[in-house]
């Protein structure tokens, strides 16, 4: 059984008892009962969470060759545009989640497209498949494909519309501007209201590449990147914001004090050869940081080689690497808590049942670090049991 206090993880025998979809009691003792899942060779560990994902760009996963801005032009656009289609849409959503499932995440924050009736229908499928997740309309109004461009009013209205009928199951709708690239000063400070009005979480990209900063600062009347986000109201508490590598210490000092989090995404960065995050840095200002696979830029559907790769690249900058501990806190409760799922991530009484039963292959037991054994032997195949809201999938 994985346990979290605070920022660390640790194992302990013991068992869980799960009534109506909650986890009841958790229990640091040897089971009184057979247990109807598991045994002793088995851990029960919390569902894994993904901060920061693209739902139509699961089929884009390996093409490779090119930076940010020209791959989004040559393949992810592309592959975008088929979301005109929402039944289409819906069967994308439905296979991405399934990919999902397969690797144990049961949480995540995710972009559509431009497209409204995609996202309604990715929403829907979202919730028929009982993940709990923060799914947002793609925003953008300019600098992208014409069949990719809506104007401004019509994209604010559509997001008003999502977030005025609330979560369907247990999906909840975002304010989601692309990025200042793609979005006209008027669409930002139009989503920045809609985040006033509705106490909304905002997913967007910050500082991800430095030519994707010059392109802003040439846009935006020569405006930092992230004081263009602050005036236009979209630094919260909610904001994830995608990558931010680039960014100085004024950049810093905004976003801490703004209580926004830095979705780190260490696979999509190296894929893109976009740079490497300083987590280290962001931590001493302040700034909270979560993690992200970023799928399709990012290669790794799985959250664990995520963690792994959060380890790699602080190690690359000569950085202190977070702990073996603290990448399993990060892709359990640490993402749960930033993305505002305080009833996910954890094996805690209250908290809902998403969990994962895994059946290791290795000797963890007799490992020097059992956790960090775990964490860098991993295998999917380890993964016994799926169960979201205490049903067996």
């Amino acid at each position: 059984m994985l346990e979290a206090p605070m920022r660390q993880m640790r194992l302990a025998a013991g068992w869980l008892l799960v009534e109506d979809g909650r986890i009841v009691e958790v229990h640091e003792s040897d089971c009184p009962h057979t247990p109807d899942l598991g045994g002793d060779r088995h851990l029960v560990f919390p569902g894994f969470v993904d901060t920061h994902l693209h739902l139509p760009q699961f089929d884009c996963i390996g093409a490779d060759g090119l930076k940010l801005l020209p791959w989004l032009e040559q393949v992810i656009y592309p592959a975008e545009a088929q979301w005109e289609d929402a039944d289409f849409a819906g069967a994308a959503t439905e296979r991405a989640i399934m990919q999902l499932l397969a690797r144990g995440t049961t949480s995540f924050a995710a972009y559509t497209t431009v497209h409204h009736d995609a996202t309604r229908a990715a929403i829907r499928c979202a919730a028929e498949m009982n993940v709990r997740a923060i799914i947002g309309q793609t925003l953008m109004d300019q600098q992208a494909p014409p069949e990719l461009i809506r104007p401004a009013q019509q994209l604010l209205d559509e997001t008003e519309s999502l977030l005025s009928a609330g979560a369907v199951g247990r999906v909840t709708p975002a304010v989601t501007p692309r990025f200042a690239v793609s979005c006209s000063e008027t669409l930002l400070r139009g989503c920045g209201a809609l985040t006033r009005a509705y106490d909304a979480p905002v997913q967007t990209h910050l500082a991800e590449t430095q030519k994707e900063c010059q392109a802003v600062y040439d846009l935006h009347d020569k405006m930092d990147y992230t004081e263009l986000y602050l005036q236009a109201e979209l630094l919260t508490p909610r904001t994830i914001f995608g990558h931010g590598i680039w960014l100085d210490a004024a950049a810093r000092m905004l976003i801490a004090e703004a209580g926004s989090t830095i979705a780190h995404c260490p696979t999509a960065n190296a894929f893109l050869n976009s740079g490497t995050m300083d987590r280290h840095a962001h931590h001493m200002a302040h700034v909270k940081t979560c993690l992200g696979s970023d799928l399709g830029a990012g290669t790794e559907r799985g959250m664990v080689r995520v963690a792994q790769s959060m380890i790699q690249a602080a190690k690359s900058i000569g950085r202190l690497p977070p702990t073996p501990a603290e990448a399993w806190h990060q892709i359990t409760i640490g993402n749960a808590d930033a993305l505002g799922f305080e009833q996910v991530g954890r094996l805690q009484a209250g908290a809902e049942a998403d969990l994962l039963l895994i059946e290791p292959d290795v000797n963890w037991r007799q490992a020097v670090n059992p956790l960090a054994c775990l964490l860098y032997a991993w295998d999917d195949r380890w993964l016994d049991r799926v169960i979201l809201r205490g049903q067996v999938r």
